[in-house]
């Protein structure tokens, strides 16, 4: 397995990706292979006792990219006029399958860019999603998707997106038979906007999916559902309220082994569900310990077979 991994992604890039390298290597699978893509003119002028660490282990494989999409560029115009950049050869790479995954904690937008370009969505699928873990009380894990890529969607979509957080659930966290639930201002199925309501009655009537209802805010914690299904705009704003909520405990020297679960390094990245390819995004401020959970979890969607099986999935809808 070859994991192609952007250094120059992040707030504290290249250093903390570099670190993460570093914690990923201590424990990393036998006859797989890490593909770094960066500056490494910038790598060894800057970090060189950490670039000859890295370079004594056999399987890691530089690959020097001299242009650097910044958090702030525009995703469209920086991705087309920077081919030599570390997204944009990471993609390539991908897409002529010389790795087997690919990671980046940069611009999210120049990600989903690259994504479309470069792997294209899987057939049928109509708009590829991001996720997020919710620790419940209870010790277990629920889905929230989306969590930022589609601020605007159509009950179809929220209806796929069901559909992918099931399969997701399924093959990542070992859930049998998902509980999916809509993410609403009520319990009531009349409850809503206009396409709550459609979604509502497209997944309640599709026996793709195990469609219990909808929750509400305070069901987010409390085993209620398995996978969680909301639009991009009010799966980001839980998502932000979630983490904030977070290090206000932190802030206020709250001890409680529930909260700790709530830490985003504990969980590193999410994959791009829905496209032809594995793509992990990050946090923009991922740390090495973020960095490191991204590496392992791209072992383990590579060798769980996730992208195959929702492309069958999605052929076997195609073919209804």
């Amino acid at each position: 397995m070859k994991i192609g991994l952007d250094l120059m992604g992040g707030d504290y890039a290249p250093l903390a990706s570099l670190k993460g390298v570093a914690l990923a290597l201590e424990d990393f699978l036998p006859g797989n292979q890490l593909v770094l893509f960066g500056d490494l003119n910038l790598i060894e002028k800057e970090y060189p006792e950490l670039f000859q660490q890295l370079s004594n282990y056999t399987a890691v494989q530089w690959i020097h990219t001299p242009q650097h999409i910044k958090m702030g560029d525009s995703p469209t115009k920086a991705y087309t006029s920077m081919p030599d950049s570390s997204i944009a050869v990471g993609f390539k790479q991908l897409a002529s399958s010389d790795v087997d995954v690919f990671i980046g904690s940069g611009n999210t937008g120049a990600m989903m860019v690259g994504a479309y370009h470069a792997i294209k969505p899987i057939e049928g699928v109509i708009r590829p999603t991001i996720t997020s873990f919710v620790p419940q009380l209870n010790g277990k894990q629920s889905i929230l998707l989306d969590v930022g890529v589609n601020p605007d969607v159509r009950q179809d979509v929220l209806y796929q997106f069901g559909l992918l957080g099931s399969m997701y659930a399924v093959k990542m966290v070992n859930i049998e038979n998902p509980r999916v639930a809509l993410l609403n201002i009520g319990a009531e199925k009349e409850k809503g906007n206009l396409v709550s309501q459609a979604a509502y009655k497209l997944m309640e009537s599709s026996s793709m999916i195990n469609f219990i209802g909808n929750i509400e805010g305070y069901d987010m914690f409390t085993d209620k559902a398995d996978v969680v299904v909301c639009d991009g705009f009010t799966g980001n704003i839980a998502l932000k309220l979630i983490e904030g909520f977070y290090k206000v405990m932190v802030a206020e020297k709250v001890d409680s082994p529930f909260l700790d679960k709530f830490n985003y390094e504990n969980y590193g990245g999410t994959p791009i569900l829905g496209l032809n390819k594995a793509v992990i995004v990050g946090h923009g401020i991922s740390t090495p310990l973020a960095f490191n959970k991204m590496i392992h979890q791209a072992e383990s969607v590579v060798s769980s077979n996730l992208i195959e099986e929702i492309k069958k999935l999605f052929r076997s809808l195609n073919n209804y």
